[in-house]
């Protein structure tokens, strides 16, 4: 039995695009959640379903024992860890943290210590499966940290997910996951650049992905419909959270001294999308600085099938 009120509920701290699914799931499958985001209105659906608001990161420590988190980057993960309103101002000795997010491994480890300092339990814990699997409940969670501690919230990870991994300790999720993200960012470019090439030497573009899907290029195809049909608008993974990860990708080869040539071509791309403003747009609006660059439009082609989510 629950040792006191706190241990009843569970806090969630973003409720984005990722986040949003991930607390619902939670709440569908009987827990009662506080919740906060900075955006009042990612929240709504939440609270109509019976989600408790906090004013902050630190009301949601402080109401729970276990608390999750799903931020968008290295910033927002310092600011509700640490800052004056933050998770350790608010959480006790024994809670659990399980961060959610992507982060930088040297971040992750710094956090993590800071926090076991505070008593508290950091989960490393990112998650693959976009969208799409937030909404399903079928993400893989990649987590890391304390064992025992994974092993408390691991029936609440199975609300979020399908497949659930305990990796090692704190920041060994954080590389699988930016090495998950790196390879689908990498290969996603090289199969625009296959499209603006192939259809400014004059092949169709619906014959040429027919094609593709038939050979040994088909496990990246899944992006084509999404590039034809220029379907960059309302996305689950925008083109600054990707170009974010390849970043944090560079990072940890930078501190373990591997060279990632091909990573770091296509992070020039993704600095040269968000310079032309597509920051907000999907991650394969990059196809438009490669357009602008080959001096040929791909297309607009509508086709079947596909998938554009991390």
């Amino acid at each position: 039995m629950p040792d006191s009120v706190r241990d009843l509920r569970i806090g969630f701290i973003g409720t984005g695009n990722i986040g949003n699914p991930m607390a619902r799931n939670l709440i569908e499958a009987g827990h009662q959640l506080v919740i906060f985001d900075l955006r009042s209105d990612v929240m709504e659906n939440l609270l109509e379903l019976g989600a408790e608001s906090a004013e902050s990161c630190a009301e949601v420590a402080s109401r729970c024992s276990v608390v999750f988190s799903s931020l968008p980057g290295p910033p927002e993960i310092e600011a509700a860890i640490t800052g004056t309103e933050g998770i350790l101002a608010g959480a006790s000795r024994g809670d659990v943290h399980v961060d959610l997010s992507s982060n930088s491994i040297t971040a992750v480890r710094r956090l993590a210590q800071l926090e076991a300092d505070a008593g508290v339990n950091y989960i490393d814990a990112p998650v693959t499966g976009g969208a799409p699997g937030a909404e399903a409940g079928t993400l893989t969670v990649l987590g890391s940290g304390d064992a025992d501690a994974f092993e408390r919230v691991r029936p609440l990870l199975e609300c979020i997910g399908s497949n659930i991994f305990h990796l090692g300790e704190a920041g060994a999720g954080c590389l699988f996951k930016l090495l998950n993200n790196v390879i689908i960012l990498c290969g996603s470019q090289i199969v625009q650049e296959a499209l603006v090439l192939g259809t400014k030497a004059g092949l169709d573009p619906e014959d040429l992905v027919e094609k593709l899907r038939l050979g040994t290029a088909r496990p990246y195809m899944g992006l084509a419909p999404y590039l034809l049909g220029k379907r960059f608008d309302n996305p689950s993974f925008t083109l600054r959270l990707a170009e974010k990860d390849v970043s944090l990708a560079l990072e940890a080869a930078r501190v373990n001294q591997v060279p990632m040539p091909v990573a770091n071509a296509a992070h020039q791309t993704f600095l040269r999308a968000l310079s032309a403003g597509l920051g907000e747009q999907s991650f394969l609006a990059t196809l438009q600085a490669l357009e602008a660059a080959a001096g040929h439009e791909v297309p607009v082609t509508q086709i079947e099938g596909g998938r554009a989510s991390l």
